[in-house]
């Protein structure tokens, strides 16, 4: 297959790695409010493959182009996948989402399991790299983030939102229950309750409300954004990376097991940690009374 990110034309996803270690993933298909359609998720999940694997990226921030952050799956992609009596197949309609296909339109069977596949392998690299991969990840939300493009942001470790930004789950608006972990990562952040309500209804929840329910970090002024969030960025980015990388281990099992085998990878992760470069260093800036000088390892 040839590599999306090569060729001619406006790329559907922009990547700038900086020198200050922040690699900035900018979805970019602002006349579909980035709306996950041509070429998005495939290069989404090339640039995250490769923000996991450079030791000189030590922080990650997701935003997009334009008005939005990102509308989530592509509907009007949708519509013309339909049957030509207006209708979409049962088949058809199971398979159909952001990472799926369908490869073999005269089973049933055969297209349920391609869709399926085909989704939870989109879910993997992209969602899932964003929650899981060894150092920071901020979503920069610059307008609407709603249906998938909201569990997108949600699988960032933080978020930090324009005051003109706006959040919605939006799936029950076109009849599919959810997907990129969104229902999981809605429900850590504000509770069963309120996810369920925001799922069930739909609603659009404006930055201020956000805030309130847990789901951004921060709201700052709409032209403050970009520097702001690149700031901390640059201040995550510099801090001791294999470290974070052991917090968000920690954090992200913190949702799901006992106590006590919490415990057991706590006591793990910090004596790991503990025989890091950057940790020594820190012991060494606090008996110099400076500040620590973190190289990442």
């Amino acid at each position: 297959m040839a590599d999306p990110s090569t060729g001619s034309g406006q790329r559907d996803v922009l990547f700038e790695q900086r020198d200050d270690g922040v690699a900035v993933i900018t979805l970019n298909r602002p006349d579909s409010l980035n709306a996950m359609g041509g070429d998005l998720m495939l290069l989404l999940a090339k640039y995250l493959g490769q923000c996991a694997r450079d030791a000189d990226i030590r922080a990650v921030v997701l935003t997009g182009a334009g008005r939005a952050f990102c509308a989530g799956g592509d509907v009007k992609g949708m519509a013309g996948r339909s049957t030509s009596n207006g209708e979409t197949s049962t088949a058809t309609r199971a398979a159909q989402s952001e990472g799926g296909s369908v490869a073999r339109p005269g089973s049933i069977i055969s297209a349920l399991d391609d869709g399926v596949a085909g989704l939870r392998e989109s879910q993997m690299q992209t969602s899932y790299v964003l929650h899981t991969m060894p150092k920071p990840t901020i979503g920069m939300i610059n307008g609407y983030a709603v249906g998938a493009g909201l569990s997108l942001a949600l699988a960032c470790d933080l978020r930090i939102a324009s005051d003109k930004a706006k959040f919605g789950t939006a799936f029950r608006n076109v009849g599919l229950s959810g997907d990129y972990g969104g229902s999981y990562y809605m429900t850590n952040l504000v509770g069963t309750a309120r996810a369920r309500e925001l799922y069930f209804t739909a609603r659009i929840v404006e930055a201020d409300e956000a805030l309130q329910l847990g789901i951004v970090n921060r709201v700052v002024p709409h032209d403050d954004l970009a520097k702001e969030t690149l700031a901390f960025a640059a201040e995550l980015a510099a801090g001791p990376t294999r470290t974070y990388a052991r917090m968000k281990e920690n954090l992200n099992l913190a949702t799901h097991v006992d106590l006590k085998t919490l415990i057991d990878h706590e006591a793990l992760n910090m004596r790991l940690s503990g025989m890091s470069n950057d940790s020594r260093e820190a012991v060494r800036a606090f008996v110099e009374k400076r500040d620590p000088k973190f190289v990442g390892s």
